[in-house]
């Protein structure tokens, strides 16, 4: 069973960047997809962008495709979600997920604790 461990958030002006890093622990990394999902307050979680257990293949919420760029390290157990152009309505606690690349539903089965971006406009 993985464990995830999100870190890179912040408080950054609109048009800054951030990377934010998740760190896995505990089971063999390429047999999970990963996925980004963030809450902004008062509303309810929303997908942000998933990739596959090879990195070969990504998709994004239309919200942040072309600004956010997912990615992964399998030899050294990380992903990592790289926010370029932020703006204020990209604020939100941002979650590292995973499930197993072998199931056939979509929700995610392993979640970290959450990090806070936060964009001044």
């Amino acid at each position: 069973q993985v464990q995830l461990v999100e870190s890179g958030g912040g408080l950054v002006q609109a048009g800054g960047s951030l990377r934010l890093s998740c760190a896995a622990s505990g089971g063999t990394f390429t047999k999970y997809e990963m996925a980004w999902l963030r809450q902004a307050p008062g509303k309810e979680r929303e997908f942000v962008a998933h990739i596959r257990w090879s990195g070969a293949s990504t998709y994004y919420a239309d919200s942040v495709k072309g600004r956010f760029t997912i990615s992964r390290d399998n030899a050294k157990n990380m992903s990592y979600l790289q926010m370029n152009s932020l703006k204020p309505e990209d604020t939100a606690v941002y979650y590292c997920a995973a499930r197993e690349a072998s199931v056939s539903y979509s929700r995610y089965d392993y979640w970290g604790q959450g990090t806070q971006v936060t964009v001044s406009s």
